[in-house]
């Protein structure tokens, strides 16, 4: 079905409800949420388990059992709610409603039009890979069933809340989370590690960095089984702002475990365009413009006081795989940045994430040993040319992938055919006699000085990232 008949029979999406249940464990209490939406005949519930390991968690609500007429902390139902709402996007894309009916009325004309950007532009490869020509006022609007009064609150009182201190520090397991927990290495005595389901990269990561595996949370997020039946159906697929995921639910883990600062890798690369004559961003939930989104939200709407910001953000990706090549070996054994690969914890060696990790750490690595790390000769495959074009902009379109910038990429593969002049690899000797070798190798020796001033790191931490990532190195 196509995207306009799908609307027409699908006319509306329900968020109908939150249930809530504390689960007690013999360790530590654990919340339980399900999210409740409705398409149709369809319903979905899918479901977070949250860990709450300090006695802080309990003295915050998680005591009391939902629906029970009780209304404790503002800031912890806002936070549910937001949570629901980031969720359900991945459901709305099924059928793209042209309406969006919520249980509740917590949002008003301006925090519709917050969700509205951030759905819209977390969807724009979604829309560009289905072939959907739509705009940001049509797509969807947003109406109410007020009769569903399940859990209201204030949203005008502020929380009241026990001061707030301590990291948590979301560790994918690739070497961005790698390079912030080595960046933070003086403060994480106070610091947690975050997950969403476990990955044996992540935590092993936060171990080695010096994070014990009692201090690192892990919430389970399981999706609904009938989405996924929808999709082999052939309802609408495709890619969905999954870092607003993490950013809802990172704050949530973080509030309920009275921990004052989420603290994210994302850099400045990630701001840039996956289609070359479009806004179309694979990684729109990582770039700058959502971090200034959520953090004028969490001020404005939110104001449970959990700080939020990339400590990457003025950094390239370049810079980034430059600090990391020089961290022990040991990081560079562990870490894993391959989707395709990520449920058996491998990278699968010929994909374009594989591919774009073989290129920005080429000019500091040997690349005998990224062969070996990544378990692949990548540029010794004819079938990566194509993946290769596109990484530096020879086509017209990035992968959609979270890889670094066109002109970063080039900049790379300029220095790697310098690293490997005596024995280059097929794809570096064909770049080397390519026009783009030409036009950036006069400046790929000046390269890796850069700052990006648009990002919200308190001066301190900003002071940190420029001296051991940038000054560093100038010399």
């Amino acid at each position: 079905m196509t995207f306009d008949e799908l609307r027409q029979k699908y006319p509306e999406f329900e968020f109908r409800d939150i249930d809530l249940t504390v689960i007690e464990t013999e360790d530590d209490p654990v919340l339980a949420i399900d999210y409740f939406f409705r398409l149709g005949e369809e319903v979905f519930r899918p479901h977070w388990e949250i860990p709450c390991k300090t006695p802080y968690a309990k003295q915050n609500g998680l005591h009391l059992r939902y629906p029970d007429g009780i209304h404790c902390d503002p800031g912890f139902w806002r936070l549910v709610f937001s949570l629901g709402m980031a969720e359900l996007i991945s459901y709305w894309k099924l059928a793209c409603p042209p309406k969006v009916r919520l249980c509740e009325d917590l949002i008003d004309k301006e925090q519709e039009d917050w969700w509205k950007r951030l759905y819209f532009g977390g969807l724009g490869e979604f829309f560009y890979r289905n072939g959907i020509e739509t705009d940001i006022d049509s797509f969807m609007q947003f109406t109410y069933a007020p009769e569903h009064d399940t859990f209201r609150t204030n949203p005008e009182k502020p929380a009241q809340r026990t001061k707030l201190s301590g990291l948590l520090i979301p560790v994918g397991g690739g070497k961005d989370s790698i390079v912030t927990l080595n960046l933070l290495k003086n403060r994480l005595g106070e610091a947690y590690a975050y997950q969403i389901n476990h990955r044996d990269s992540s935590e092993k990561a936060a171990i080695l960095a010096g994070i014990p595996k009692e201090r690192i949370l892990e919430p389970k997020r399981t999706l609904d089984p009938n989405m996924l039946r929808l999709n082999k159906e052939g309802y609408l697929n495709g890619h969905t702002p999954f870092s607003a995921i993490v950013a809802f639910s990172a704050v949530l883990t973080a509030y309920l475990n009275g921990l004052k600062t989420v603290v994210l890798s994302n850099e400045s690369s990630a701001s840039e365009s996956t289609v070359s004559e479009a806004e179309v961003n694979h990684q729109y939930s990582k770039s700058y413009q959502f971090e200034r989104d959520f953090y004028e939200y969490e001020q404005k709407y939110l104001r449970c006081g959990v700080q939020y910001f990339s400590l990457l953000r003025p950094l390239t990706e370049f810079q980034i795989a430059r600090y990391f090549a020089l961290l022990p070996t040991a990081y560079h054994e562990i870490f894993r940045s391959c989707n395709a690969g990520a449920k058996q914890d491998k990278w699968c060696g010929h994909c374009a994430k594989c591919l774009f990790v073989a290129v920005i750490l080429s000019p500091f690595l040997p690349y005998a040993e990224i062969v070996r790390l990544l378990g692949s000769d990548l540029f010794n495959l004819p079938e990566m040319r194509p993946i290769l074009q596109e990484l530096c902009g020879a086509l017209p379109n990035k992968p959609f992938e979270c890889v670094g910038s066109r002109h970063e990429v080039n900049i790379a593969l300029c220095l790697a055919v310098k690293r490997n002049r005596n024995a280059l690899p097929l794809l570096l000797r064909e770049y080397q006699e390519s026009p783009l070798y030409a036009q950036y190798a006069g400046e790929a020796e000046a390269f890796g000085g850069e700052w990006d001033d648009r990002h919200n790191l308190p001066p301190a931490l900003a002071e940190l990232v420029r001296r051991e990532c940038v000054d560093a190195f100038q010399s």
